[in-house]
């Protein structure tokens, strides 16, 4: 499963990089007025028949077709095809493809491809997780390196926030921490960050939905992370209705967290 992840992750990020490298970019917006682009479509429509040819019968959830499709078990696949279309549209190189295998509410297996810039991040089948350092061929994996979170000191915290979606609630929550240094990033990189050791907190005050956030979730846990949810500091799950996440706070544990509200 983690191969057939991993290979459509990085087909999809060869089309999505033609379009994001073309002249021109067409860009509408949707009915929740968010923009979607031909590279947001290509690559669903790529990774969605991928997934079906190899796991006929699987439920497949993914931003484009979540709208008409209602949960059925417990066991899916949730894939956002291009994560940070903002980012996209602004030729910012920090967007993600990212897939993700879901049991019981829980991300087992995940993926997040980032070609803009050169990184990868997935989870192994027997536990653990990896950044993959190319070049990155569909039908082979390249040099991999093991990643783990660091040991944090609250003294001198690193935070790495949402380079679209910043706002004062966030850097009011961000306050409470003693802070050795702010970082932004876009896309599900903010997960990984975290579990290459190179964040301690993602805070996240905004509306998110569950293909935003399971595959980065999936690789964080496998490197020795957590998500846990912003109101009550319990772990964030999969499959709720309407795939929509509350708030969360992504960190590393020995972070001494600050409970928030709402």
């Amino acid at each position: 499963m983690m191969e057939t992840m991993r290979r459509l992750a990085v087909e999809a990020g060869e089309r999505i990089m033609k379009v994001f490298e073309a002249d021109e970019m067409e860009v509408r917006r949707k009915s929740d007025e968010s923009p979607v682009t031909l590279a947001d479509e290509e690559a669903d429509a790529l990774i969605t028949h991928g997934l079906e040819a190899a796991f006929p019968g699987a439920m497949i959830v993914t931003e484009e077709n979540a709208a008409s499709h209602a949960l059925e078990g417990d066991t899916f696949f949730i894939v956002d095809p291009l994560d940070g279309t903002r980012e996209f549209v602004r030729r910012s190189g920090e967007f993600t493809v990212n897939i993700a295998w879901v049991e019981k509410g829980v991300p087992r297996l995940g993926v997040v491809h980032a070609p803009a810039v050169g990184r990868m991040f997935r989870t192994l089948p027997e536990g653990g997780a990896v950044e993959e350092t190319g070049p990155f061929d569909a039908a082979r994996p390249g040099a991999a390196r093991p990643i783990h979170v660091r040991e944090p000191d609250n003294d001198a915290l690193i935070v790495v926030a949402s380079k679209s979606h910043r706002d004062r609630a966030t850097d009011d929550y961000i306050a409470r921490y003693r802070v050795a240094e702010l970082r932004s990033a876009g896309s599900s990189l903010k997960f990984c960050l975290v579990a290459a050791g190179e964040a301690d907190l993602y805070p996240r005050l905004g509306r998110t939905m569950e293909w935003d956030t399971a595959a980065g979730h999936a690789v964080l846990a496998a490197a020795g992370g957590k998500v846990v949810r912003f109101d009550d500091l319990t772990p964030l799950t999969y499959g709720k209705p309407g795939f929509e996440n509350p708030f969360f706070i992504a960190h590393a544990p020995g972070v001494e967290l600050v409970r928030g509200e709402g």
